[in-house]
């Protein structure tokens, strides 16, 4: 799946439109079709129905599925043949079902939220009818702007449906059904959505938030906006707070006890993509990575790399050098 139309409405694909004979031959290449190579089955005999509403922006894809009981399967066969790498998201809004994957297993209750990645084998299982809404963004990508190495820790883990990821769960399903009714204005919304993504991501591995939770989620809007928008070399505070929705005086007091405050963390999120983009392609030019990570040219991504790793960013990548 490639390219993107801001401003269109979902696409809406159901089975509707074929002979019920076909139905699920044709509801197996949709889902192919929308997300990844999958071999799925239906759980029982007889009649299926089902419907998916793609959309595509701001960096993301968003659908929202309403099928009858199935298990969806991601093989090592489809993986060797596909090169597709996303990391995805199924966020429940009816029925029940659960993700497998690394060993893991989460169950999705309406509201629930589950991360598993494209680029290893997982099941997807369902009993009954059921609605959910899947985001899905660049594995590769994604994982540099939160600085991971890989999605292994976090995948099929059953993510509270309440706290900030609860309220990120409800952007995404909002999100989904406001395609519906205003294509316009979801794609100017969706535009936050990548780094909310991120920030579940983040959250997901696990590091406590020890601050109050309302102040807790605008650190985490901030920071997912940074990422989202960090390969911009004229980001701004200003930008920054309009983007997040708070004024200049409140958006220096989230980050007051941080080192740098929030140029400091810009600085810092930007030294970890670079870092990630020298490990995974060490045939990049360090002048391309600069630009990538935002920065205004090669000379003050060698300056500010140096600063914060300790390393040039061509020992870095030589010597492989853990962390920063």
């Amino acid at each position: 799946m490639s390219g993107s139309q801001p401003a269109a409405a979902a696409e809406v694909s159901s089975t509707s439109a074929v002979d019920p004979l076909h139905a699920f031959e044709y509801w197996r290449d949709l889902i192919c079709d929308t997300f990844v190579q999958l071999t799925a089955a239906p759980v029982r005999p007889g009649d299926f129905t089902g419907q998916i509403a793609h959309a595509e922006a701001g960096g993301l894809e968003i659908s929202t599925v309403c099928a009858g009981g199935q298990q969806v399967r991601r093989t090592p066969q489809l993986i060797a043949r596909a090169s597709e790498q996303y990391l995805l998201a199924s966020i429940q809004t009816r029925g029940r079902g659960r993700v497998e994957q690394d060993g893991r297993v989460a169950m999705l209750e309406p509201g629930a939220m589950a991360l598993y990645d494209s680029t290893r084998p997982y099941t997807l299982h369902f009993d009954d009818a059921f609605e959910q809404v899947v985001v899905q963004v660049p594995l590769v990508d994604i994982l540099a702007e939160c600085g991971l190495r890989d999605a292994g820790q976090v995948t099929a883990v059953n993510l509270a449906n309440r706290g900030p990821v609860g309220v990120v769960a409800r952007f995404f399903q909002g999100l989904s059904q406001t395609y519906a009714a205003d294509p316009g204005g979801a794609a100017a919304v969706a535009a936050h959505g990548r780094g909310l993504f991120a920030s579940v991501l983040t959250l997901a591995t696990g590091h406590p938030l020890r601050e109050h939770p309302a102040s807790s989620l605008a650190r985490e809007r901030a920071r997912a906006f940074l990422r989202s928008r960090h390969s911009d070399p004229d980001l701004c505070v200003d930008d920054i707070a309009r983007g997040c929705l708070v004024s200049r005086r409140s958006l220096y007091r989230l980050f007051e006890t941080d080192p740098g405050g929030v140029s400091g963390i810009l600085r810092r999120v930007r030294i970890e993509h670079a870092q990630a983009l020298l490990r995974v392609d060490p045939f990049r030019s360090v002048e391309s990575i600069a630009s990538a990570c935002g920065f205004a040219g090669e000379r003050q991504f060698y300056r500010v790399f140096r600063q914060e790793t300790g390393h040039t960013p061509g020992e870095f990548r030589s010597a492989g050098t853990p962390g920063h």
